[in-house]
């Protein structure tokens, strides 16, 4: 079984952000970049059924700047196999990603995809279920626990109340929730092997896909700072204020 792992580089999870001068967009100079945390649960994921003998093959896909290459190196010295960067100096929008992805599924033969449900730079949420709706492969989203046998996967989904179980043919789309492992670090000899293992680089256009986005950022501000709090001496004066000043009820 051939697994697809996509991850993204975004600033570092423990990095606060800061907004340009000019509000143009984040400011990425000096800043410490990682691959999104729900990316790392995909990789872990992914090298554990390689471990349990589940999987023969762990591919890391990158779609961004020449820069992603770090994050690939990082994903090859946790245990995957090969990578893959898509270089391209646009932002991939969720549906270009997709594409993308199901033309390197298709061209690689691949027989699961494991991808974070969402990355924490934009939070749309949006890549897995593309990918899914365009494969025509069977979805199971915010896994919190996989299993692996006999041809199918039974995947536990994170929702709202509680957990569901699914079980899908494969080839399959998973995407991870924060429940599902915890990622390991990388030991000084795998960092070491991860450099002789191969990154294949290519574009967008080699593979037939047009990177284009229909959204135009306007402007991008901080958020207001939380103004400090204040003692009331009554319930009433409390409701009062509700009312009339933050007008909440």
């Amino acid at each position: 079984m051939k697994i697809l792992v996509p991850i993204k580089r975004v600033v570092d999870a423990y990095v606060k952000v800061r907004v340009k001068s000019d509000n143009s967009g984040i400011e990425l100079t000096n800043t410490k970049m990682s691959i999104n945390p729900f990316c790392e649960i995909a990789v872990e994921e992914a090298i554990r059924l390689k471990e349990q003998g589940k999987a023969d093959e762990v591919i890391v896909v990158s779609i961004g700047t020449s820069a992603s290459r770090e994050q690939i190196r990082t994903a090859l010295a946790l245990g995957a196999d090969r990578g893959i960067l898509v270089e391209t100096e646009l932002e991939a929008r969720p549906l270009s990603v997709a594409k993308i992805l199901k033309v390197l599924v298709e061209k690689e033969g691949i027989d699961l995809v494991i991808l974070g449900k969402q990355s924490i730079d934009s939070d749309n949420n949006q890549v897995g279920q593309m990918l899914a709706a365009l494969t025509g492969f069977p979805q199971g989203t915010f896994a919190c626990k996989v299993e692996v046998d006999n041809g199918s996967i039974v995947v536990t989904r994170e929702i709202d109340g509680g957990e569901q179980t699914v079980s899908l043919k494969l080839p399959a789309v998973v995407t991870t929730d924060l429940r599902l492992n915890e990622p390991r670090y990388a030991s000084l000899p795998n960092i070491m092997k991860a450099k002789k293992k191969p990154i294949d680089i290519v574009s967008p256009e080699e593979i037939g896909v047009v990177v284009e986005s229909k959204i135009k950022t306007l402007r991008v501000e901080a958020p207001p700072q939380r103004t400090a709090g204040i003692i009331v001496a009554s319930v009433d004066e409390l409701i009062a204020k509700l009312k009339s000043e933050a007008r909440v009820i």
